[in-house]
């Protein structure tokens, strides 16, 4: 570990422990305080600037819209990418950003919690309990209805999934509203999707067709990630051969991170794009991703595209791709190439 990352460790941990007991001073609603008719207003906060992590905000923003169907929902986020992931989104009302370097504009930084404390809303959600910065925030937001973020017992042992950071703050505010008198919502969690139109997946396709030149279907892996996370160039050239071999019927290209950098040395048909919306186009066109942890593997769970995601470092029970279209995480430490292409078989057969 550098020691700017010890630092930064360190200072998470300071600010988790100075604020770990806001929101226990909370009074909470009775039950029958809350109807649904009456929440217009809803403010979400995710303070993280990551691709990734703006990502996994998809499911709870889809179950506030399919709950309370008279609101908008602004988001509290950190940077630039979410106003691409929501797009599409159209009672997503305002997208409020907090400048990724606060201490380097600092004027805006205060702009950002002024906007919100300014505003009257209906229900805030922290849609990440280890945010010291969330929990403050929610606890200065004026609203009747707040949700912190802790996940209760009940929920943990009812939910084998609920440590995925993405279904987490779904599972809250259910239990939360069932704690208000309202019915259990027992569907299906709502799955990553950045909601992609018609025309971005033709435009997608055609971008792909002009790549491959051919009618197979086509295998994308990504073989760049951050750190730890990151596989070595023989890890991923002995993958890539392997995938030759086991499907000679598909093509197989892949997609280069903003680096311009490849861990197979450039050997497949490649491609590259600045815009989110159009790596997930073209990867919507494909018929499985491949690739470590990272934001661009959330990327092609958001475009609703089966995903194998590889982990060595971080926690597949609380970052691996989810859907339903098979997609699902392996861990390498504990397995080995045979047991991969067993598993991407469910995809591929």
């Amino acid at each position: 570990m550098t020691f700017k990352s010890r630092i930064n460790s360190f200072r998470r941990k300071l600010t988790q422990s100075i604020t770990k007991n806001i929101g226990n001073s909370y009074s909470e609603p009775k039950k029958g305080d809350l109807e649904i008719e009456a929440i217009k207003n809803v403010l979400i906060i995710r303070p993280n600037h990551r691709l990734g992590n703006q990502l996994l905000l998809t499911p709870i923003v889809q179950e506030v819209l399919n709950t309370f169907p008279n609101c908008t929902v602004d988001l509290f986020v950190k940077g630039g990418v979410a106003h691409p992931v929501f797009e599409n989104y159209d009672r997503v009302d305002r997208i409020i950003k907090l400048p990724r370097k606060p201490f380097n504009n600092l004027f805006k930084y205060a702009k950002s919690w002024i906007s919100v404390k300014n505003k009257k809303y209906d229900l805030v959600i922290n849609g990440d309990k280890n945010s010291s910065s969330g929990r403050l925030l929610t606890q200065q937001a004026k609203a009747k209805f707040k949700i912190f973020g802790e996940v209760t017992e009940e929920i943990q042992n009812k939910y084998p999934d609920y440590r995925h950071i993405s279904k987490y703050p779904v599972y809250n505010l259910r239990y939360y509203l069932q704690k208000l008198g309202l019915d259990y919502n027992s569907k299906d969690l709502p799955v990553l999707d950045i909601k992609l139109n018609e025309a971005e997946i033709t435009g997608g396709k055609k971008i792909l067709d002009d790549l491959v030149k051919n009618d197979k279907k086509t295998i994308c892996i990504y073989t760049n990630a951050t750190g730890d996370k990151c596989y070595s160039e023989e890890w991923w050239v002995t993958f890539y051969q392997r995938l030759l071999k086991e499907y000679p019927d598909y093509n197989v290209i892949e997609m280069l991170p903003i680096e311009n950098i490849s861990k197979i040395n450039f050997k497949a048909p490649n491609f590259y794009s600045k815009d989110i919306r159009e790596m997930g186009a073209v990867l919507r066109n494909t018929a499985v991703f491949i690739a470590a942890d990272n934001g661009v593997m959330h990327l092609a769970s958001a475009s609703l595209v089966p995903t194998v995601g590889f982990f060595s470092v971080t926690k597949e029970e609380v970052y691996g791709p989810y859907g339903r279209n098979g997609s699902f995480a392996l861990n390498t430490n504990k397995t080995d190439i045979d047991a991969w292409f067993e598993a991407i078989k469910v995809i591929l057969p």
